[in-house]
């Protein structure tokens, strides 16, 4: 179909379900032709019944990611766009966090952004320019407790992609962070069903709503699009108001 990012050639990582799935609908819907990357093999079913295409990748392997980026530029014969999704949450007390799981937030959550942009720009800047949104939370402004080393890799994100926009930008890429707030992904809509906890998701936000993972993809491909190209180096936060409130979270 015709739309704003027809003839773009997109990855979108984490893309087997939840807010990943929903970039990765949306893209294609905005006429993309979309590869969602994925850690777990069964993720391919969903990301095919989409109409994307689905790559195995452990994004916390960096040669891994690196050669699926080149696999898809190569298969597709351009790459204009990147998603960098792929994340995991821990949380847990503070001093009870281990080195282990600290090295493993940092490894997927952050690394895994900063070595996808090195291996696409390049390849973004051969196919005549592009865009890369790195997926940030708004536990970057504002967070919790148990939430320390999570909201530090999100928090490094959103620094990251402002450096990322300077180094870039020559190279005809830009650059955004797309900061979402508590979607609803199936981990979300389950807790939701005990009316209580439906209530404080309520209580939670402005609008008394919160975002479907479509809203956020829709932003996501806005992004990508020709439509922010006025935007590099920018982090844009979906929230539903979230964070604007002290106490909210």
């Amino acid at each position: 179909m015709n739309g704003p990012l027809t003839g773009k050639t997109v990855i979108v990582t984490g893309a087997g379900a939840g807010i990943g799935l929903g970039i990765l609908r949306q893209c294609l819907a905005w006429g993309a032709n979309v590869t969602g990357f994925d850690i777990c093999a069964s993720a391919r079913k969903k990301i095919d019944a989409e109409g994307g295409c689905f790559a195995q990748v452990d994004v916390g392997d960096p040669d891994a990611l690196r050669d699926a980026i080149a696999q898809v530029a190569a298969r597709k014969g351009a790459l204009h766009g990147l998603v960098s999704n792929a994340g995991i949450t821990i949380q847990k007390p503070f001093a009870e966090m281990t080195v282990e799981e600290m090295d493993l937030l940092w490894r997927v959550n952050q690394r895994a952004v900063m070595v996808g942009a090195q291996a696409a720009a390049p390849l973004i800047r051969q196919s005549g320019g592009g865009a890369i949104v790195n997926i940030a939370s708004n536990h970057a402004r504002a967070s919790d407790q148990g939430y320390e080393a999570y909201a530090g890799t999100k928090g490094a994100i959103t620094a990251m992609t402002r450096a990322m926009a300077w180094s870039l930008g020559p190279m005809g890429v830009r650059v955004n962070a797309l900061a979402p707030g508590l979607t609803m992904t199936e981990h979300v809509a389950k807790a939701a069903e005990d009316p209580v906890r439906a209530a404080e998701f309520r209580d939670w936000h402005a609008t008394g709503r919160v975002n479907s993972v479509d809203e956020v993809g829709r932003l996501a491909a806005f992004l990508l699009s020709d439509a922010a190209i006025a935007m590099t180096g920018a982090e844009l936060i979906a929230d539903q108001g979230m964070s604007a409130r002290l106490g909210a979270i």
